[in-house]
């Protein structure tokens, strides 16, 4: 899996413009949680080759970037979660999701 790095408060504006034409993952790791350790671990073991010409997948390192993690939450309106997937499309977020409710068919789904 080829994750873009969320690390620019400057990069929201650019996802919100490719979600226009492609539907944006944004994955909020903490790296001091074994909960998101273990959601990550399932989303990466389900992803399969390709699925990134479905939806571009955005890795946040909220531990590193927690004030870009809050800013995400607000630009997007969804309430803060670690892990939390948001999926993008059209601007908006269309689907959010955090802990062990993160599903690699329900993220599918919804692109």
């Amino acid at each position: 899996m080829n994750w873009n790095k969320l690390t620019q408060p400057g990069q929201i504006a650019e996802i919100k413009v490719l979600s226009e034409s492609t539907p944006v993952m944004i994955f909020k790791h903490s790296t001091r949680c074994s909960v998101s350790g273990m959601s990550l671990d399932r989303l990466l073991r389900n992803w399969k080759h390709g699925d990134e010409e479905k939806v571009v997948p955005y890795f946040l390192d909220l531990i590193a970037y927690r004030e870009l993690s809050n800013l995400v939450a607000q630009e997007f309106g969804v309430p803060h979660q670690s892990p939390q997937v948001i999926v993008i499309k059209n601007g908006s977020a269309i689907f959010d999701n955090s802990h062990f409710g993160i599903s690699y068919p329900e993220i599918i789904s919804k692109v």
